[in-house]
């Protein structure tokens, strides 16, 4: 196949270019001047004329969608997932679990482990342990009777069940064994600070120690505060630590979103939905963890009026940082697919549109909206 007439986006800016796949795998990217003399007469060929042609997204932070949610730990719900997120231009996933006892993640992790998506499925790359490693202060839309301290072995007990996709383990460092939780695994996985109370100082501290990412950036943990800069600084000061983003409108503002990118550049900040299982469903009450929440529009709340995750898949919250906050696209895509490919070790395979990586590509029309999606070389939308 041959993607032409596009804005291709490859090493971090937009070239009017040709695309050439290979079954599965990118075979060359060739300006379009020099495309024309080498097009074979029998390839298939899609015209990306006036659009933009980027990686497929990378979602490392999201629960559900269509009513589903990873945590449903069933086959049908991962299938369900995988077919919606691939035809909104999300070719990769890394669901996030809930706060949930060990039973009921191991369970979780068996089913991911054993997952096969169909052809127009996407790949499930890894699992996100969001809980239940935090503050029972800071539990957000968690289920704070399950919360418990870091435990080491349990993550591995875990790890074992998963056949090794869990990528991520989010922890609150200030609480009981903790730090030491973190020297033991980060070499394992990459460990995040999540719905934490922390200080600057205790987060240095888990960052010293190991820890490279801050889940949901503002959201359940301490704010900048010009004498009390906590995790956020923290996390600023480690060249090598990423952060996550939601840009879906509601949960963190557009003066805020441009500020992060200005701080901490693309190439740390992963773009994520954190989309619960009303994402792509109409307005009601759905459950979250155990808990029930309240769809109106974009706002997903609590009965309490907490934030519950999203309703916003990750294509539309890159369509909103760049048309509605200002983002720069070249640095809101590079935050969709190539540093969420990073953060969790699969570069080598996915985030951008070199030779030799899967065929995951996307077509934005000139609003950047998602037009096109090539899964695994094969057009399915």
């Amino acid at each position: 196949m041959r993607i032409v007439g596009g804005k291709v986006f490859a090493g971090g800016s937009f070239k009017q270019a040709c695309l050439r796949l290979e079954g599965d795998r990118i075979a060359d990217v060739a300006l379009a001047s020099e495309a024309l003399g080498s097009q074979a007469l029998d390839d298939d060929v899609l015209d990306a004329s006036g659009c933009y042609v980027v990686p497929g997204f990378i979602d490392i932070h999201f629960h559900g969608c269509k009513g589903a949610d990873a945590c449903d730990a069933t086959d049908e719900a991962l299938h369900t997932i995988a077919s919606h997120e691939a035809s909104c231009g999300v070719t990769a996933i890394c669901p996030a679990t809930m706060t949930y006892p060990e039973q009921r993640l191991a369970s979780i992790a068996r089913i991911a482990a054993s997952f096969a998506p169909s052809d127009a499925e996407a790949a499930l790359v890894g699992l996100n342990l969001e809980g239940p490693f935090i503050s029972p202060d800071k539990v957000g839309a968690q289920n704070p009777a399950y919360v418990q301290r870091a435990d080491a072995a349990m993550l591995r007990r875990l790890q074992e069940q998963a056949r090794g996709l869990v990528k991520l383990v989010d922890i609150a460092p200030e609480e009981p064994g903790a730090l030491d939780f973190v020297s033991e695994v980060s070499d394992e996985v990459r460990v995040s600070l999540a719905h934490t109370c922390t200080d600057y100082d205790c987060a240095r501290e888990a960052f010293d120690r190991g820890a490279r990412h801050l889940t949901h950036l503002y959201n359940a943990m301490p704010g900048l505060h010009h004498r009390k800069p906590g995790p956020i600084a923290a996390a600023w000061e480690r060249s090598d630590a990423t952060v996550e983003l939601i840009c879906d409108g509601i949960h963190v503002h557009g003066a805020m979103a441009r500020l992060t990118f200005g701080l901490f550049g693309a190439e740390r900040i992963c773009l994520i939905s954190d989309s619960m299982r009303a994402c792509g469903l109409e307005d009601g009450t759905y459950d979250l963890g155990g808990q029930d929440v309240t769809v109106q529009g974009r706002l997903a709340t609590l009965e309490s009026g907490t934030i519950a995750g999203s309703v916003t898949n990750l294509a539309a919250c890159v369509q909103h940082a760049i048309c509605e906050m200002g983002i720069a696209p070249e640095q809101a895509i590079a935050a969709a697919t190539l540093t969420p490919a990073r953060a969790i070790g699969i570069d080598g395979q996915r985030g951008s549109l070199d030779a030799g990586k899967v065929a995951d590509v996307v077509v934005l029309d000139k609003n950047f909206c998602v037009k096109h999606v090539v899964l695994r070389g094969k057009q399915i939308r």
